[in-house]
This record gives structure tokens, sequence and C-alpha cells, in this order.
């Protein structure tokens, strides 16, 4: 059994890091240093978000906006206390980068 945390993402392609930027409404804007051409950029989003929740490339999955800017991913947890630890680091970024 999994335990899923969906994140809405907006994606900046063509950067030269990939980093987060803010804000976009309700979700994270993160610029991506991958153009997008052939998925690239949708790579680098998935590999972002598993780097940064700590889990495998394989448990992150992009849900909706594989051809738009505006992206919903999901990242699958073994457990759900990993899944509360990860909305927590998620609330935590979201706090950062409303202040900022």
């Amino acid at each position: 059994m999994s335990y899923p945390l969906k994140i809405a993402i907006y994606a900046t392609p063509g950067a030269k890091t990939t980093q987060l930027a803010g804000l976009h409404e309700q979700a994270l804007r993160l610029r991506l240093a991958a153009p997008p051409v052939d998925g690239k950029a949708n790579s680098a989003l998935l590999a972002w978000a598993a780097q940064t929740f700590g889990v495998g490339k394989k448990q992150v999955e992009l849900l909706h906006g594989a051809a738009s800017r505006q992206k919903v991913i999901q990242i699958a947890f073994a457990s759900e206390a990993q899944r509360q630890a990860a909305q927590e680091q998620l609330q935590n970024l979201q706090q950062q980068l409303a202040h900022s």
C-alpha cells in the first residue's frame, strides 16, 4: 500500500539551474534547467521532486500537465508517517516562499 501526496507545480523550463522560485497562486513555482523538448523538463521535474522529498524516481509520477507549465505530481510514500513528514516539508517550503 502506498500513501500518495499530490503537489501542484508551476514549471518554467530553460533556466540556468533547477530551483524553487516562489509561489504561483497555490503552486510551487519551479525553474527547471532543462528545455521543454522531448519531455526533458518533465524528467527534470520528477528528478527534483525525488531528490527533494527523498524518494526514488519511480515513486514520483506526473499526473497532469505534461505539455503545460501548470502540473500536478504525485509522490508515493511507503508509510503514512513518511507522507506526513513530506506534507510538513511542503508546508515549510510554501511558508518560506510566501515570506521571501
